[in-house]
């Protein structure tokens, strides 16, 4: 080599670095205690909301609960869409896995109506028992059939799956693991409706089991849209029973 001779280069090509995987979301568990810390005078503010509206236009008790639900949803949610856009400049929908179109979302809608009828078999042989719902008292009118028929089918899958499965599921899955996460954050959304059903351990399962084939479609798709529409034609048929037993139509 003679001293005009460029040194020697290094032959192998330096290692590109990993991307981080599908499932390691950007936010921290820090993120989640304060989405939740919200949540409690979010919900006292809706509901304080709706009840001074009801004071001036009369509504049932059931119609002013799914009223402040629905204002409670819109109170956390634009906490969350504030904390995704202002504090790491992400964006709201995609961050928390809402990618469509995706393989699986069509088979999805058909697979919810199949899941609420074998946890209604589950339910049979657990001999669960029926607990009455406020909200059965909508069924004697028509117009909150569909006002309550609107939240159940579309607000309703939407907002829990974008909180459950889109903001926490990933959180859990990384600390825990795919499987662990997947049941940790199905028996949670089990535990939140538990109050509803005047805490029977068989609607804790059933439910729990509901969230975690929710969170399962999650993960296995890389996607939020096919766990909502699952979501959305479980409740759907749900909803279609009870209007049957209601007599309503």
């Amino acid at each position: 080599m003679t001293p005009f001779d460029p040194p020697p280069q290094d032959l192998e090509p330096a290692p590109e670095p990993v991307p981080p995987r599908p499932n390691d979301p950007f936010w921290s568990y820090q993120d989640f205690f304060f989405f939740l810390a919200l949540c409690f005078p979010a919900l006292i503010i809706s509901v304080g909301i709706i009840r001074g509206i009801a004071l001036m236009i009369p509504m049932g008790k059931p119609f002013q609960s799914l009223l402040a639900q629905l204002l409670w949803y819109g109170l956390v949610f634009s906490a969350l869409y504030a904390l995704l856009r202002m504090r790491y400049r992400r964006p709201f929908w995609r961050s928390l896995g809402w990618k469509y179109p995706v393989r699986g979302a069509a088979a999805s809608i058909f697979a919810g109506p199949v899941l609420a009828i074998s946890l209604g078999m589950l339910g049979y042989f657990l001999r669960t028992p029926e607990t009455p719902q406020t909200f059965q008292q909508m069924f004697q009118d028509r117009p909150p059939i569909i006002f309550f028929g609107i939240f159940v089918l579309i607000l309703g899958p939407l907002c829990e799956e974008l909180a459950f499965r889109g903001f926490l599921m990933p959180l859990l899955v990384r600390s825990l693991g795919a499987a662990s996460g997947i049941i940790a954050t199905g028996l949670m959304f089990g535990l939140l409706h538990a109050p509803e059903y005047e805490w029977h351990w068989q609607q804790v399962v059933l439910i729990a089991t509901a969230g975690s084939v929710f969170g399962w479609v999650r993960y296995k798709t890389g996607s939020l849209a096919p766990a909502v529409f699952m979501h959305s034609t479980y409740n759907l048929t749900q909803f279609l029973a009870f209007i049957l037993q209601s007599r309503t139509i």
